[in-house]
Formats: C-alpha cells, sequence, structure tokens
C-alpha cells in the first residue's frame, strides 16, 4: 500500500458514537489490504474482500486468487474498480461547493489560490497521493514567486517564473505573508478534502514561513503630521476644481468621493472599498440614530458590493463631525437626483471591486500633499481609528462590533437585526461620540 499506517476519522466527538462505528472502519481496513494483496497476487480471504469495493478504492478490477479450502475450488473474486480522482478534480469540487457560502471576494481569492496550486502540483495528481510534500514544494515556488508574474511572464508558468527569478536573483517577489495567505488557502482546502474523506488528514498543518516584517509593523496609522498635510490639502482648504487640478490652490470646496470618503474613513474605520460601494440608502436612522450600514445587500444588484469578513456586515453611528461637515445634505442631494450609489463617480473595477480606483488616487494624492510615507496608506485611517477607539477607552467588544473586526466568531452577524454581534445602537452611538481626534484640526470643514 506504500503506507506505514492507514489513518481513519470516525468523524465524531461522542465516546459512544466512536465504539459504535470503530469495528465497520476496521473491516473497511481490513478490505483494503485484502485488495492491496489481491493486486500483489498473495493469498486473500474471500469473506475480507466481500467489502472491498465500497471500502477500498485504491482496489483495481484484477483476479484475486484465494486461500485454499477443503470445497470445490472457488472461482477468481474480481473486485470492483472505482474512480480515482485527481488533485484538480478534488479541487474544483472545493470551490463549486454550494454549502460554502462565500461572498464573491472570497471565492476569487480560493480560486486564484487553486490557479496556483494547480499549475505547481499538477491537475492530475491522484488526491489520494497528496503529501506534505507537495506542500513544501508548493511553499519552495511561492518564495521566488515575482509580484504580478502573470503580467511580467506571461508565457512562463509559476514554477519557471519563479525559478527565473531565483536563478537570474530577481527582487520584487511575494512577501512572505503572502506566501502564508496562499497557504492558509490550501490548507482550508485540505481540511475540507478531510472531511469529505478524499484525505486522512492534512499535510499542511503547522507549515508556515516566519514573517520577515512584525504583523504590528506592517501598516502604521498615518502621524499628526500627516494627517494635518492631507486635511489642509487644496481638496479640503480650496481647490481649482475636483478633477484634473484637486491639488492647486483655488476657491472650490468639490463635495465629491475624493473629499468625502477620507474623512468618512477618518471617523468610522470603515475599508476603503465598504465605503466606495455605499448606496445612498446606507446612510439612514436605525432605532432613531443615523447610521451607516454595511452588508452586501445592494440597490443596483446582488452582486454590487463585497464584504471582506462575516463580521464586516455592521452599523456604524455616523460621528458628530461628519453632521458639521454637511455629510447629511450631501447625501439628502444625491438621493434627490435620483442616484442609487453614494459614490456613483467610482465605476467597479476588476472583480467588481471599486476601491482599485480610489486607492491609486489616494496614493498619489498623498504624494502631491507631502504626506507620503514607509508603511502608510489608505487603509492607515483603519489603524487611526482603532487607535480613537483605545484612547476613548472603548469597551473591547463594543471596538469589535464597530470596527467589524473578527473576535473568532463564526456565525455571520446581521447588521440590521442584531447591530453589532448584539450591541445596541445607542451604546454604539454613545461610544463614537466620546472619540475626539485631537491630533488633527478639522474646524476649517465645518459648515
Amino acid at each position: 500500500m506504500g503506507r506505514a499506517e492507514i489513518w481513519r476519522s470516525l468523524r465524531t466527538d461522542s465516546l459512544k458514537c466512536a465504539v459504535r462505528r470503530f469495528p465497520l472502519i476496521v473491516s473497511q481496513v481490513e478490505a483494503e489490504i485484502e485488495g492491496v494483496r489481491a493486486q500483489a497476487g498473495l493469498a486473500v480471504d474471500p469473506m475480507l474482500l466481500a467489502a472491498v469495493g465500497a471500502a477500498a478504492p485504491m482496489a483495481q478490477r484484477v483476479p484475486v486468487f484465494t486461500m485454499a479450502s477443503s470445497g470445490p475450488a472457488e472461482q477468481p473474486v474480481i473486485s470492483p474498480q472505482l474512480p480515482l480522482l485527481t488533485f484538480g478534480e478534488v479541487y474544483d469540487r472545493y470551490i463549486n461547493d454550494p454549502t460554502r457560502g462565500w461572498s464573491v471576494r472570497t471565492r476569487n481569492s480560493y480560486d486564484t489560490c487553486r490557479k496556483l496550486a494547480v499549475a505547481i502540483i499538477g491537475a492530475d495528481l491522484p488526491m489520494r497521493d497528496f503529501a506534505r510534500s507537495h506542500c513544501r514544494d508548493f511553499i519552495e515556488t511561492l518564495r521566488f514567486l515575482p509580484k504580478n508574474a502573470n503580467k511580467r511572464f506571461p508565457h512562463l508558468s509559476p514554477r519557471q517564473a519563479a525559478t527565473k527569478a531565483r536563478d537570474g536573483k530577481l527582487d520584487n517577489l511575494i512577501s512572505s505573508a503572502n506566501v502564508n495567505a496562499y497557504l492558509t488557502d490550501l490548507s482550508s482546502f485540505l481540511n475540507w478534502a478531510v472531511q469529505e474523506e478524499y484525505l486522512d488528514r492534512n499535510p499542511a498543518r503547522g507549515l508556515r514561513l516566519p514573517d520577515e516584517i512584525a504583523k504590528r509593523n506592517k501598516r502604521f496609522p498615518f502621524s499628526p503630521m500627516q494627517l494635518k498635510k492631507i486635511f489642509n490639502a487644496p481638496l479640503y482648504r480650496g481647490c481649482v476644481d475636483g478633477e484634473r487640478n484637486y491639488f492647486l490652490p483655488g476657491t472650490e470646496r468639490p463635495q465629491n468621493a475624493r473629499f468625502w470618503i477620507p474623512l468618512i474613513a477618518l471617523h468610522t474605520g470603515m475599508r476603503l472599498n465598504e465605503i466606495c460601494q455605499l448606496d445612498v440608502t446606507d446612510l439612514r436612522a436605525v432605532d432613531g440614530i443615523q447610521c451607516f450600514v454595511v452588508s452586501e445587500e445592494s440597490l443596483v444588484g446582488s452582486t454590487d458590493k463585497q464584504l471582506k469578513t462575516r463580521t464586516s456586515e455592521r452599523v456604524i453611528p455616523v460621528h458628530p463631525n461628519l453632521f458639521d461637515f454637511g455629510l447629511l445634505q450631501f447625501v439628502e442631494k444625491r438621493r434627490r437626483a435620483g442616484e442609487r450609489k453614494l459614490f456613483g463617480e467610482i465605476a467597479p473595477g476588476p472583480r467588481g471591486i471599486r476601491a482599485v480606483a480610489l486607492s491609486k488616487w489616494f496614493t498619489l494624492f498623498t504624494r502631491k500633499a507631502g504626506a507620503a510615507q514607509d508603511r502608510t496608506c489608505f487603509h492607515s485611517f483603519r489603524h487611526n481609528f482603532r487607535d480613537e477607539l483605545r484612547a476613548a477607552r472603548i469597551d473591547h467588544d463594543v471596538a469589535l462590533a464597530i470596527g467589524g473586526w473578527t473576535n473568532g466568531a463564526s456565525t455571520k452577524s446581521n447588521a440590521s437585526e442584531n447591530y453589532g454581534r448584539g450591541h445596541g445602537v445607542k451604546m454604539l452611538h454613545d461610544a463614537i461620540v466620546r472619540l475626539r481626534f485631537a491630533d488633527v484640526d478639522l474646524e476649517h470643514l465645518k459648515t
């Protein structure tokens, strides 16, 4: 059989149930062993072979010579041949499993990993032969994979691109964090394969690259000086216009996505794409309190919005500063104009993600404002918001509910009914109004 051990899961945490299932598993393993003996031309027990078709997928359609008996010679027993699924076929079943309940973004992420894994490991590998060595080969290839390899080397496979990068000592490779993210996705697939009984164990368990950058240092919040430069740029003090000349001093105060999205991010901690995909109805009264409602429900269509995690669905009371800046008037103007998206000028990018164009613009904006620094980007607003919650000594669970950070729970929250995983809107509002944002002066934005 090529194995020193055979593992079978009883698929229960009940001792009583496990004891009842154990004899069946033993008989199945015995049948598999007899099937292998039959393939080798060794004498076998015909009674044990009776279950080989159901219990031993590796059994081939071969003649079986039974042990001698005192009765008439028995005819050779032919074991049925069951189809052997390949690594690629099983991975396809995982991606297309209707019970997964993934968002579009999550499914795309897992499918990207699938394409890489199949290209590196091979689609035709029998799934039962998948081993830890294949996981290590996957990691070793990814370690040297250049960023955007499919664009930089469109005619090379991932393995060929990695070899070229390693031999040519190319830089700009994907990070250890990216490798570990792919490994996490692969491991999720392998856990599913174990659950579906395509594998006995997950060979990727425990494999992980050390991250060269400490997690807390991957992204920094904006410093007070950066915030000052951002919100005192011509876009917020007065510019020529809100399009090409937003960085030139002038008299215009454009009320558009570029103006509002950084302010909303600072005061809510929302992710960039969460803000970009807001509908005009996503700012509304909940229990009498004006809130941002972050959900996948959309006026445009069922695939219009994408959330990062299950805990991303939430409500966030509007900070008083945003009222002072004229946000409600802006939203009402959009509604009267018959618009459905709050920021309709932002078109969906690749895979329907609206944040792509705004992210590129914001990077250019910070450079022109003199606010660009290493390890800061638009997501830094989310770190600033988390620091504000800490500074105001907001209860940890309330902070998680407002920010949509996971606390390890597996159940999906319902923002419109549970109000932030069980915290009432008033409690969330009481927390929001305690945030002072003392690191940045925004008085000039009040209307």
